[in-house]
């Protein structure tokens, strides 16, 4: 059992998402902050990327406010050590390929270990062409999460088999964004993952209720909440009141 597994030992994890240097790099370490001190068990940060297939409208727009800002991967890593100088909160970078690629993969993992960053997303890099990268993952003790969604049929065994940290379960089809109805498939797809792994399985895409996530923690290990908690950053609202509310009722 990794350092992430270890996280959803006796309990339910809370996993907001923020996109790195939305909108500014202080703002970004502050936001870390906040919802480490209220309730997140786990912080995803994204880098942003000019071609986001898995994100919605809501991510794609604070993708496009931090390339404003002047955005770049060192940047993300610096956003990170600043952040570390006050909290050890697990972090998990969402990237895509060509970032890490275009990094270089050994470069990319070794700074995350030297930041101590748990765990990657990758939504665009399949469980079958993920070997140059993971060779350098597994190096560094850095978790290679897997997506699984309920339309994954076949493969769905096989990749629960392959799956380190969590489980990031795709509620349904289509991209990032609110929300009101999600996939039937759900509950009978994260048996069929329990059946072959120990795994966590953290359900994420479109929940931004209060009621929502409680319903969903309640098939799963953890909940993923992303544009919701990015629209929240947009407007200025109140990310340690939503935070709290959201920790307390799964």
């Amino acid at each position: 059992m990794n350092k992430l597994q270890k996280i959803f030992e006796n309990k339910k994890a809370f996993i907001p998402f923020v996109v790195a240097d939305d909108p500014d790099f202080e703002t970004t370490v502050q936001n870390i902050l906040t919802l480490a001190d209220n309730g997140a068990n786990i912080v995803e940060l994204g880098i942003p990327f000019s071609d986001p297939v898995a994100d919605g409208p809501v991510i794609q727009a604070a993708d496009l406010r931090a390339f404003k800002a002047g955005v770049n991967v060192n940047l993300v890593f610096d956003i990170v050590e600043k952040a570390r100088e006050s909290t050890n909160v697990p972090i998990v970078f969402l990237t895509y390929t060509n970032i890490a690629f275009k990094f270089g993969y050994e470069a990319f993992c070794k700074k995350c270990h030297e930041l101590n960053i748990d765990g990657l997303v990758v939504p665009d890099l399949p469980l079958e062409e993920q070997g140059d990268l993971k060779k350098y993952t597994d190096k560094y003790n850095i978790s290679l999460i897997q997506l699984i969604a309920p339309t994954s049929d076949e493969r769905i065994i096989k990749i629960a088999k392959a799956a380190q940290g969590f489980i990031y379960m795709v509620s349904s089809m289509g991209v990032t964004g609110k929300r009101e109805d999600f996939s039937n498939e759900l509950s009978p797809t994260i048996k069929r993952i329990k059946e072959v792994t120990d795994v966590p399985v953290a359900i994420g895409f479109g929940i931004h209720s209060v009621q929502q996530a409680k319903d969903l923690s309640e098939l799963a290990d953890g909940i993923i909440i992303g544009s919701a908690i990015v629209d929240l950053i947009n407007k200025g609202e109140d990310l340690a009141e939503y935070a709290n509310k959201i920790s307390t009722a799964i």
